[in-house]
């Protein structure tokens, strides 16, 4: 029916309009912040690019794609934004293809897609963009591989076993859970077979052969890529916390989602937000999912298949996950994020499809299409809810504030002065140390033509406060040089006498900030290391100066090379610290 189609590409326009707020709404979070470093400081056609081991990931797609859209127009969110919303349009068409090839043009067909597309269950990965680099390639990847298992089985055409195979590849190139593609597409198309008994499991395997085994292949090779890629260490095997994350993100994620909640978050910035659903939306949620087991399978034939799958691949796509991320320090709000339940929503979806085309046992009582109208539409409303409480939360973002800071006090400073600045980590609340080096400015603002130059060492101290507006510094007291033997030179520098210059106190190992005053006799470089750290190549200039080095490493001393032939240079005590606003 024509009208079936008209209203599916509403319902996805409408989908798109919502998902554009969350879209521009929201801004660069954590990994978005990793992404664009590394596309400022790396070649992005170099494997050591494109098959970095990111945080357990291996998307070279993903990263291709950020790459592109960052050196496009760096730190500008609308690129971002823009692609979130291409992908999203390609897998809810996807979506609606595989739809289509199980159901055609049936009005049925717009309650299963109406969940897709609303369901609160899909908004988190959306929303970041790094998790929807991740996620919806292999979402319409995922409802591709079904639709064209299904129409390989059906139709024996091997064009179906080739797009699929390509569709697989694609979405394993932008996020590695995308392996479970085929094994999830093998179970549609069994569960498709049972329900509309037109195939067996064993016709399924044998029809779809050619698909099978392509997709097992380019799984295999996947497999090496990705343990030769990864550091397999990560992998906790802790089955109780395992469980644990499971168990909460059924009664947190899944059984409210059902019903478009949960209705609210929370969010302890730079955490994201996690889903705290009321006890009503919970109890609403299990109820509603007893009462659709009861009916369903009370109206329909050979639907416990079909339940049985949903429950398996429940289970199925988050157990890996938890695996790898999980430990006894781990809280239990990572299940609460809701970010690995998107692929759920698509098998859900199809299953419910798939459920619609099972053998009725009584004709439809006349009040029951009313009924089921209205609860589509308070599952709408109640998703809509909740997508507008979760976007509340997601701006509750301070790195928009500081990247708009940071912009415009660089290209300030660039225009006062053309003394580099001195390399520094950003606010821990825009990225941690645990991103190191993606933290440091020199990483994150690479791409900015309008900025100072960044370095190791600088004879304008400046520095980023917490609200990234460019500020004067000066180092802080941690530990101090001691003063030199000489009274009138202090420790005397030169090329076949390097010196070592003692702390009053031991360094722990960090990133340190060190104030050389000095007087030299011309131009040239000094090398400068802690006692445990890399040497820092320092220019220096004729007469009586002061320059800020950043020194990495640890020790109670400082030594000072000559790195100039005929250069002297005479050391002065000065602090050994961090920086802090003047």
């Amino acid at each position: 029916m024509k009208w079936v189609a008209r209203a599916a590409v509403a319902l996805i326009v409408l989908h798109l309009a919502v998902r554009a707020a969350l879209a521009f709404g929201g801004y660069f979070y954590w990994d978005d912040l990793i992404l664009v470093g590394r596309a400022g400081t790396q070649p992005l056609l170099s494997p050591g690019y494109l098959f970095d081991d990111h945080d357990g990931h291996v998307m070279p797609g993903a990263f291709l794609l950020a790459g592109l859209t960052t050196r496009i127009a760096p730190l500008n969110w609308i690129g971002p934004a823009i692609s979130l919303l291409v992908l999203s349009l390609v897998a809810a068409l996807a979506l609606l293809r595989a739809l289509h090839v199980i159901l055609g043009w049936r009005p049925a067909l717009l309650a299963p897609l109406a969940f897709a597309l609303f369901t609160p269950l899909a908004v988190p990965s959306f929303a970041w963009w790094a998790a929807g680099l991740n996620s919806l390639p292999m979402l319409a990847a995922l409802a591709w591989v079904c639709a064209d298992a299904i129409q390989l089985v059906r139709t024996g055409a091997v064009r179906y076993a080739v797009t699929g195979t390509a569709a697989f590849f694609g979405g394993l190139l932008f996020f590695e859970k995308a392996a479970i593609i085929p094994f999830a597409a093998f179970a549609i198309a069994a569960v498709y077979g049972y329900v509309t008994e037109s195939a067996s499991v064993g016709q399924v395997w044998r029809r779809g052969r050619p698909l099978w085994l392509a997709c097992l292949a380019v799984t295999a090779a996947w497999v090496g890529v990705y343990v030769t890629v990864v550091d397999q260490q990560r992998w906790s095997f802790d089955l109780a916390m395992t469980g644990e994350l499971l168990w909460r993100s059924v009664t947190h994620g899944i059984v409210p989602g059902l019903v478009g909640g949960p209705w609210e978050w929370q969010r302890w910035a730079p955490a994201s937000p996690w889903a705290t659903p009321p006890v009503a939306v919970m109890v609403l949620g299990w109820v509603a999912l007893a009462a659709a087991v009861v009916v369903t399978v009370s109206r329909r034939r050979r639907l416990g298949a079909v339940w049985a799958v949903a429950l398996g691949y429940a289970m199925a796509c988050q157990v890996p996950i938890y695996l790898m991320r999980s430990s006894r320090f781990t809280a239990l709000e990572l299940a609460q994020t809701l970010r690995y339940l998107p692929d759920l929503v698509v098998v859900l979806t199809l299953l419910a499809a798939i459920g619609i085309r099972a053998p009725a046992r009584r004709a439809p009582a006349r009040w029951e299409r009313p009924v089921f109208a209205c609860a589509a539409t308070l599952f709408v409303v109640s998703s809509l809810y909740s997508t507008s409480t979760f976007l509340t939360s997601w701006r509750d973002n301070p790195t928009k504030a500081y990247l708009l800071d940071a912009r415009a006090g660089l290209a300030a400073a660039h225009a006062a002065s053309s003394a580099p600045m001195l390399d520094q980590e950003v606010d821990p609340l825009v990225l941690q140390r645990v991103a190191w080096p993606e933290n440091l400015t020199s990483h994150m603002f690479a791409l900015l033509s309008d900025r100072p130059e960044f370095s190791s060492a600088t004879t304008d101290l400046r520095m980023l406060d917490s609200s990234g507006r460019l500020v004067d510094a000066v180092v802080t007291w941690v530990r101090s040089i001691r003063p030199g033997p000489d009274p009138r030179c202090g420790y005397l520098v030169q090329p076949d006498f390097p010196v070592r210059m003692p702390l009053d106190g031991p360094l722990l190992p960090a990133d340190w900030t060190v104030e050389l005053n000095y007087l030299a006799n011309s131009d040239g470089s000094i090398l400068v290391q802690l006692s445990e750290g890399d040497q820092v190549k320092v220019p220096v200039r004729p007469g009586l100066n002061r320059v800020f080095v950043r020194l990495p490493g640890a020790g109670d001393a400082i030594t000072v090379r000559a790195n100039t032939a005929a250069l002297s240079v005479c050391m002065a005590s000065g602090p050994v610290g961090f920086l802090a606003p003047r």
